[in-house]
């Protein structure tokens, strides 16, 4: 069956992806070698549940591991939930609580490839000040504004260096997840121009600091930013387990000034999804 030689050869493409042999992935799944080998092979056919020992053996992120389900006949045992749907609103008031909280600061809500959900007025702020207002309803994707030669890469004094640890962070969800469409983000930001030469030299072999910071300067304002990262925990949606709440934190006082004084001024609310909006 095709379902089958599918499955098969997505069964075997991950095993491969993660560095197992048949031995190893059959002592996870408590399967014997003789079996896997008959289901990498077309030979069985796999029961429901036994995609699922095999896709949580394999550690396959919930969207993937529908895609097995899928490829061997069965339905998707996981939901993919839009972000403003009633079923996720409890996550979705618990984002926006996190992104109001960080206030005055910069704070985003993104999905697993960089677009952007939510920003609070700190975002908004930040964003308009570096690069004006963005036409209403304008989509955002954050990897490629940080990326890309003509977004955000003329006022970042440590470009360079903020990109070469971001695209590393891509080539891991690229190898963690193992999607094309994650492979296509990462040729995206590869192809911009600069990008692969800066991949391609040589890091510094002494860190200046505990965190890279984001040092962006414009005129004769200078902001010194680092970011923390929170996704769910135990998650059970593919959008759920796909969210990314980025909050960014001034790096020294001067920062942290400028960033207080812009709130009378010029106030943010949370943009729409996908946007940012005053």
């Amino acid at each position: 069956m095709k379902t089958d030689a599918d499955f098969a050869a997505r069964l075997r493409r991950w095993r491969e992806h993660r560095g197992l042999s048949q031995l190893e992935l059959s002592g996870r799944a408590g399967i014997s070698q003789r079996h896997l080998s008959f289901l990498e092979l077309s030979r069985a056919r796999p029961s429901r549940q036994m995609v699922l020992r095999l896709a949580e053996a394999l550690d396959v992120p919930l969207r993937q591991h529908n895609a097995l389900l899928l490829a061997a006949g069965y339905a998707p045992a996981w939901r993919q939930t839009d972000l403003g749907s009633p079923e996720l609103a409890q996550v979705a008031s618990a984002v926006r609580y996190m992104l109001v909280q960080q206030e005055p600061f910069p704070a985003v809500a993104v999905d697993r490839h960089w677009n952007l959900l939510e920003a609070n007025g700190g975002a908004v702020r930040l964003v308009e000040f570096l690069v004006g207002p963005l036409p209403p309803g304008t989509p955002v994707n954050l990897a490629d504004a940080l990326v890309a030669p003509d977004v955000l890469r003329p006022f970042l004094v440590n470009w360079a260096e903020v990109v070469r640890y971001f695209v590393r962070s891509v080539e891991a969800d690229a190898a963690a997840d193992g999607s094309e469409d994650t492979n296509a983000l990462l040729d995206r930001l590869l192809a911009y121009k600069g990008v692969r030469s800066v991949m391609k030299a040589p890091a510094k072999e002494k860190a200046q600091g505990p965190v890279l910071p984001m040092h962006f300067r414009k005129g004769k304002t200078s902001l010194a930013l680092f970011t923390t990262i929170a996704t769910l925990g135990i998650p059970q949606d593919v959008t759920a387990q796909e969210l990314r709440v980025e909050s960014f934190f001034p790096m020294d006082a001067e920062t942290e000034t400028v960033l207080r004084a812009w709130v009378p001024k010029r106030r943010g609310r949370i943009g729409a999804r996908g946007t940012l909006s005053r």
